[in-house]
């Protein structure tokens, strides 16, 4: 019986640790491994145009899941066309093997043709990344890497010649356990302590929840109940907290909206829950500040703490809760509430209503109608840009939702991708991908991938002919507009011509009706509509003298359009204050 190759190996090991596609481009050096995947039937080769569109793809994935996921790149610029893809996953602690294959090994250090050296390009990028230079050395290499992305939450990198992986295995690929999830990380007892006494000392205290509450909605509820907290959100915490919340004040930083802002700094503490928020000038500097993340390299390096909590938020609030008092006095919450519901009253429909008759297309609307008509368990992809304006404002969440999007790494392009991972993830979930023209057209190779498999994602075109976010930061700078036209085709007569649904939208009396039918359509779709260039700029009285970059003053008038179901939300928060 013929002895397996490296190759044969490494995908072998790949597939018992739960991996079920590798996104890449094939390529000379990747042949061995293409090759061992073809017959291997716990696993698909998935053929995307880019391989940036492999680590993204890859990267979504392993965001929806928890579990690893894959991507590949052939030697030199393959392997190189991954790094963007990867730099996302990673800082999203989406748990991601790449594959970066490399020139024959004798040839390493020669300048050889493709010659690049990725054991090194991968490192800012990875918790591991690793040379394998010799067969003996490859699975006990891949499984380590298998446990650092897993166990770490981002990348390994595995950096395999296509010569060694040709040549025949040398020890074998004996079974061996390894990590399929993380564990929940319980602080220690002092520290619970310590928290309960901060608590119970505060007047006013505010939760504001990033990523690291997904799976303690409950216990956050719980917990603002018991000590009367507003509860507060970054973009990355929305999907899993806004929801049946009825402490909400919305969302701080760039984009931010309602009372999160003032919530934050009018307390006496701050908690601040699985997040590591990027923007500080948005953190108060004259309040008690607690941080309880699961990362400890994340506490403190945003904000001064008062106290670091290491530990997952659900398992935090699991021990806390019984310990702090029952606060009784809703004064706090209850005015922050309602100045959240007001601040959202008067803008709420601003920019949603009585807009039928006006062209361009305002997009807010765009992205109202496109929240009521998604399903109920959709997943989003956003880009980054305008479009992650209209997802915080507009995409309601409701438990069962996913958000995902460059939400950390801000990368363009990402939206795209990123659905076609999600949607070979579950075939049938409705993906929709919320692209902008600029993201759209710098991958839009990868539409091709949506046809040539029969992917169902709606790609929905924000198309204003611009990269309107970098725009709207030079007008905030005080700067001209420059180099940010884009003199863009007709997108639906090319996904038509590609094999794919679609159709151009220019009235707004149209919007409902094409994304109805696109949503009906069973193959991929892309409704291209035609959106204004000039949503969200800059009233006149606001000057560059005012701001530096998108400070506190402008990012939040600037930002100041509706808000979708949003203030709904708040007024039924409102009416369930109790009342004397």
């Amino acid at each position: 019986m013929p002895k397996e190759t490296v190759a044969e190996q490494f995908v072998g090991i790949l597939a018992r640790a739960g991996v079920r596609r590798l996104y890449g481009v094939v390529g000379d050096s990747l042949n061995p491994v293409v090759d061992a995947v073809r017959r291997n039937a716990g696993i698909d080769w998935v053929q995307v145009r880019h391989e940036e569109a492999a680590a993204f793809a890859a990267g979504a994935e392993a965001q929806l899941t928890g579990k690893l996921a894959a991507c590949a790149g052939s030697c030199g610029p393959g392997n190189l066309h991954l790094i963007n893809g990867l730099y996302d996953a990673h800082r999203s602690m989406a748990p991601v093997l790449a594959l970066a294959s490399h020139i024959p090994s004798g040839e390493i250090g020669t300048g050889f043709f493709q010659e690049t050296h990725p054991d090194q390009l991968f490192r800012e990028c990875s918790h591991y990344c690793e040379l394998v230079s010799s067969p003996r050395q490859m699975p006990r290499v891949l499984r380590t890497g298998i446990q650092n992305a897993i166990g770490r939450g981002g990348v390994s990198v595995i950096v395999l010649p296509g010569d060694v992986a040709g040549e025949q295995a040398t020890t074998p690929a004996s079974e061996h356990a390894l990590v399929t999830a993380r564990p929940s990380v319980r602080p220690g007892d002092a520290e619970i302590d310590a928290l309960a006494r901060m608590v119970d000392e505060a007047g006013k205290v505010t939760l504001f929840c990033g990523s690291g509450t997904a799976g303690a909605h409950e216990e956050v509820m719980r917990f603002a109940e018991r000590v009367k907290a507003p509860v507060g959100h970054a973009l990355r915490g929305k999907e899993w907290i806004q929801y049946d919340n009825p402490y909400d004040v919305g969302m701080s930083g760039l984009l931010g909206y309602g009372a999160a802002y003032e919530a934050t700094h009018a307390c006496d503490l701050l908690i601040l829950l699985g997040t590591d928020f990027p923007y500080n000038a948005f953190l108060p500097d004259d309040v008690k500040i607690v941080q309880v993340d699961v990362r400890p390299e994340h506490l403190g390096r945003r904000s001064a703490l008062d106290l670091a909590v290491w530990g997952d938020v659900r398992e935090t609030l699991r021990c806390l809760t019984p310990r702090v008092r029952v606060k009784s006095s809703r004064k706090f919450l209850d005015k922050m509430l309602a100045q959240h519901a007001d601040a959202l009253e008067g803008v709420v429909k601003a920019y949603t209503r009585k807009v039928e008759k006006r062209t361009p297309i305002h997009p807010e609307y765009v992205a109202s109608v496109l929240d009521e008509e998604a399903a109920d368990d959709a997943v989003f992809t956003v880009d980054t840009g305008m479009n992650n304006v209209w997802a915080a404002r507009y995409l309601t969440p409701n438990g069962r939702r996913r958000v995902i999007g460059s939400f950390t790494h801000g990368s363009m392009a990402n939206a795209l991708p990123q659905a076609i991972g999600a949607q070979f993830l579950d075939p049938g979930r409705q993906v929709v991908s919320m692209s902008g023209d600029g993201g759209f057209t710098m991958l839009m190779g990868d539409f091709l991938t949506l046809v040539q498999y029969g992917l169902p994602v709606k790609v929905v075109l924000f198309n204003n002919s611009s990269l309107g976010m970098v725009e709207l930061e030079m007008m905030v700078g005080g700067l001209p507009s420059y180099g940010t036209s884009n003199h863009n085709p007709d997108f639906a007569a090319i996904a038509t011509a590609a094999g794919a649904y679609g159709v151009r939208v220019e009235k707004p009396k149209q919007v409902r009706g094409a994304l109805r039918d696109a949503f009906r359509h069973r193959g991929p779709a892309l409704v291209d509509i035609v959106t204004d260039p000039n949503a969200l700029s800059i009233p006149p009285k606001i000057t560059a003298d005012m701001v530096s970059g998108f400070a506190l003053s402008a990012g939040r008038m600037v930002l100041e359009g509706g808000v979708g179901r949003m203030a709904q939300m708040a007024r039924s928060n409102l009416r369930n204050i109790p009342r004397p």
